[in-house]
């Protein structure tokens, strides 16, 4: 009976081990390592400074036509 086992393990076929590098995916947006919300709230904008800011991030946006 061993030989048999024997036989099996040796005939046994295993995929090679394959390893992958996983990507970071690219974060869109805001990058919360730098970025401290309580510093920006306290600075807080005017309704014009908000406005124009808006404004300028809107047409630097890559639009898909």
């Amino acid at each position: 009976m061993n030989s048999e086992e024997e036989n099996k393990k040796k005939n046994k076929v295993e995929e090679p081990a394959t390893e992958y590098e996983i990507q970071k995916p690219k974060f869109k947006g805001i990058d919360p390592d730098t970025f401290d919300f309580d510093a920006e709230f306290a600075r807080g904008l005017t309704p014009e400074e908000f406005k124009a800011e808006m404004s300028k991030r809107i047409k630097a946006y890559p639009w898909k036509k």
